[in-house]
């Protein structure tokens, strides 16, 4: 059996439950803190990954290394050819499982992809897409059933009309309905109706909408509120989603797009893309990218633990409208 793994794709959600899949393979929480080591590969250097592959594990069978965005680092020939050679030697006893975003039309020249389908003995490939709109009724109910209850296709209809394909959002959803009806029977429309009123989108769009306008004093009390009433985790990736998807919404604008083509290439909800559309106009797609690139250093500093998650986020506020 392969001790190396490579998940790609565009559902981050299905990625990070496949993640999620190899630490519970650990029996022993303790061992298992011991025996894991998260990279990023954007901020890491040789070292950090020879020192986390070839460690021997501790009270445990094997070791769990978890390589996130490995092209961001491996971006040349030379490079790649010499990371190749390096995970081909993994000792049996590390598991390695590397995993980034991948767009479907970039799958097929992906250079892990390809380097995979050569040595199929080495490495296994799991590919995550985001369904497309009309299957998203259809992953509705079966997420729901995944999560332990049920939902009548009206509701998962309704539920689709709000949600659009982003599967990250449809989940924690489908979490607080089910927590809702307390898993005792099927999820109405009424349910979806009670529970469902996207107000944590709509704070989002009033969040980026203070960024937007410089106004840090309105940026911090709404996202204090946010902090309140969501999970900082969960709020932190609907603040990451939302640029995301005005970096593709003000690219679409740039080619001269509408807001009919945003909400058909992003395969969202009318009402999302409409907002996400006024609130592309309002950035450069240059204030866009350096923004992004901010969310991932802290996203990575939250993720080697050397910063909270809302101390970064307050500190996010202050730089974008001092």
């Amino acid at each position: 059996m392969s001790n190396l793994y490579f998940l790609f794709g565009n559902d981050e959600f299905a990625i990070t439950r496949k993640l999620k899949e190899f630490d519970a393979d650990f029996t022993d929480p303790t061992s298992a803190d011991m025996n894991t080591a998260r990279l990023e590969a954007r901020s890491m250097d040789e070292n950090d990954l020879n020192n986390a592959v070839n460690a021997m594990p501790f009270l445990a069978k094997r070791r769990l290394v978890l390589l996130a965005n490995p092209s961001a680092k491996y971006n040349n020939p030379s490079t790649r050819k010499k990371f190749l050679e390096f995970i081909a030697k993994a000792p049996e006893t590390t598991r390695l499982a590397m995993y980034e975003s991948v767009e479907p039309r970039d799958v097929e020249k992906h250079w892990l992809v390809k380097w995979a389908q050569k040595n199929d003995k080495l490495i296994q490939t799991k590919a995550f897409m985001l369904p497309r709109l009309k299957e998203m009724t259809g992953w509705i109910i079966n997420e729901t059933k995944n999560q332990g209850g049920q939902i009548e296709p009206r509701a998962a209809e309704m539920l689709k009309d709000m949600v659009g394909v982003d599967t990250r959002q449809a989940g924690m959803e489908i979490a607080k309905l089910l927590a809702y009806t307390n898993w005792a029977r099927p999820v109405t429309s009424q349910d979806v109706e009670a529970v469902c009123i996207v107000t944590s989108q709509q704070s989002v769009f009033d969040f980026v909408d203070a960024l937007a306008n410089g106004n840090g004093k309105s940026a911090q009390h709404l996202l204090h509120r946010l902090l309140e009433t969501e999970d900082e985790f969960s709020l932190w990736g609907m603040v990451i989603r939302q640029f995301r998807l005005l970096i593709q919404a003000r690219e679409i604008l740039d080619g001269r797009g509408t807001q009919n083509d945003v909400a058909r290439a992003l395969g969202v909800h009318p009402f999302v893309a409409e907002k996400t559309t006024q609130q592309a106009a309002r950035f450069s797609i240059e204030s866009l990218e350096n923004i992004y690139r901010n969310l991932l250093k802290i996203d990575e500093g939250v993720k080697t633990s050397r910063v909270t998650l809302d101390l970064a986020l307050d500190t996010l506020v202050v730089e974008l409208t001092r």
